[in-house]
């Protein structure tokens, strides 16, 4: 019997590619007399290209984009707490996700979060996203001394919801540090398909967080759980 899912934040409940671009077309716009005489198309693309969908850190891509764009008016140590303090503004849920998180809450699903990152960052993304109070456990990897593709993180996770693995569905967006990791200890992966991703080995695959609800039902039985989003999209 299926008790608790699991989820992976930045790819999954959070749009981070639509979200990163918000906020660095923003921060140009915010901090144009330090880097307008790059052309704000440059800014853009240059530092999405460098974060490499959020594996390296901002204070690397703040320090190329100063060398590159010979930036002289802003430091980028400023640049990076301007992005600390500012991204949650920023930040893009995916479709459904209210909805689906209600769905399952009101099933009497535990729910959790499992996210690498930094702790009070991905902390101030979650609640800009307004879904703090749905969550049983949030572990964030700065946190926890641990990250995902690790077992341990996601055992922690399990413990502190007192369920055991085979009672647990982990839903994230790469294929490796989410799908595999989780099935490694136990767990039903889900996969949240990425077109920028290979395929993943998982058990599940989903488009829309819309069609969890139902994958799930049919798991445990409760496939009612799927009916009012499935009337309402």
């Amino acid at each position: 019997m299926i008790k608790a899912v699991l989820f992976d934040l930045d790819g999954t409940l959070l749009n981070r590619d639509e979200s990163l671009k918000g906020f660095v077309n923003n921060q140009y716009e915010r901090l144009k007399r330090c880097v307008g005489h790059v052309t704000k198309d440059q800014y853009v693309a240059r530092f999405i290209d460098l974060d490499r969908r959020g594996y390296v850190w901002k204070d690397k891509v703040y320090q190329q984009l100063i060398q590159e764009f010979e930036i002289s008016k802003i430091t980028w140590e400023e640049l990076l707490k301007d992005y600390i303090e500012n991204f949650r503004f920023n930040c893009v849920p995916f479709d459904n996700l209210i909805k689906v998180l209600e769905e399952l809450k009101s099933s009497n699903f535990l729910l959790g979060i499992i996210t690498n990152g930094y702790g009070q960052f991905q902390m101030d993304n979650i609640k800009a996203l307004g879904i703090e109070q749905y969550f049983d456990v949030i572990l964030v990897s700065e946190w926890e001394g641990i990250k995902k593709p690790a077992p341990e993180i996601f055992q922690r996770a399990l413990e502190k919801l007192n369920v055991s693995p085979e009672q647990s569905i982990f839903v994230g967006d790469h294929p490796e540090n989410d799908v595999k990791a989780s099935q490694i200890i136990g767990m039903q992966g889900i996969w949240k398909k990425d077109i920028q991703s290979e395929d993943a080995e998982a058990d599940f695959i989903v488009n829309d967080l819309k069609e969890l609800p139902l994958i799930i039902g049919n798991l445990t039985g409760k496939v009612e759980i799927s009916s009012t989003i499935g009337r309402e999209c």
